[in-house]
């Protein structure tokens, strides 16, 4: 079998091994939701705190680039050029645009019963952790490769929304519409994590994308 770079980069298994620590990162949040019974305000935390972590790796995505499509992109309604400009613009207003949205989102997460108990916080700060160090590690397994293609910079940008709304939404309104069924919660959490898996490949294949090379001035 030919000894590819990519086998070689997924220590010759196969294995994406981001996909795997993600997988392992929602089956911990699914377990401690069944075994502590948490409910939909409680979730809402640990996946808020998760969006948050994807945001900060985003615009360290952004910065990263060093090379980018400008097509169909627009600032103030103009379109613009690959250049280091444009690159620091598009991060610092994701950055404030993600920030402002999830600041609301805190509003409303604190203006609601809170998560009570020493074990329930603890899970809940576990949880988080253990999305930040996935995140962490997929944001470094998958760098280099990412930074040999040339993504259009506004896909990069808004697929974070695409990202996390559907997963807040599944959580929301499975949550909200069947009350206390615990079998009804753990159906949407399994759909959550599965969905989570499709879109972490679909993002990481559309970095990875070719477009028209253009260099930065």
């Amino acid at each position: 079998m030919e000894d590819s770079p990519v086998l070689r980069r997924f220590g010759g298994s196969g294995i994406d091994r981001p996909v795997v620590f993600l997988l392992l990162s929602n089956l911990l949040t699914i377990v401690l939701a069944v075994v502590q019974q948490w409910d939909v305000y409680t979730l809402m935390w640990i996946y808020w705190g998760q969006s948050v972590v994807i945001g900060y790796f985003n615009v360290h995505r952004i910065l990263d680039l060093r090379e980018f499509s400008t097509e169909g992109f627009r600032i103030n309604n103009r379109a613009v050029a690959p250049t280091r400009k444009t690159q620091r613009q598009t991060a610092a207003f994701f950055a404030v645009h993600y920030g402002f949205f999830h600041l609301f989102y805190l509003v409303f997460l604190v203006t609601h019963p809170g998560p009570r108990g020493v074990f329930t916080i603890a899970g809940i700060v576990l949880c988080i952790l253990a999305f930040y160090f996935n995140h962490r590690f997929s944001y470094y397994y998958n760098r280099e490769r990412e930074l040999e293609g040339v993504p259009n910079i506004g896909n990069i940008m808004f697929f974070p929304y695409a990202r996390i709304l559907p997963m807040h939404l599944t959580i929301i309104l499975g949550g909200l519409s069947h009350g206390d069924n615990r079998l009804a919660l753990l159906i949407f959490l399994l759909l959550k994590s599965a969905a989570d898996v499709v879109m972490h490949l679909v993002e990481h294949a559309m970095a990875r994308s070719r477009a028209k090379r253009t260099s930065l001035p």
